[in-house]
């Protein structure tokens, strides 16, 4: 994990953007963590942004995928009242 000083980052924006492509970079205010800058891509996977179903089937590509479910039957139950 990549370490830098406010001022390293503010210095050199584009080798901290190239270290977060490995992993987190924690960004330092008076030697103690502050922030932590990281991809974009890494930012959605820890916070659990999901797709909804209408963008999942959207996607290119799944139109040749043949789905044909089976059909289930359900039954009903006897029910005893007495």
């Amino acid at each position: 994990m990549v370490t830098l000083s406010s001022r390293e980052l503010n210095h050199d924006v584009s080798s901290a953007k190239r270290a977060a492509k490995s992993g987190p970079v924690i960004i330092t205010d008076r030697g103690k963590p502050s922030h932590v800058l990281m991809t974009y891509n890494e930012f959605e996977r820890l916070t659990g942004k999901h797709r909804s179903l209408v963008e999942a089937l959207a996607m290119p590509g799944l139109s040749g995928i043949d789905f044909e479910p089976r059909r289930v039957e359900i039954n009903a139950r006897e029910v005893d009242l007495s």
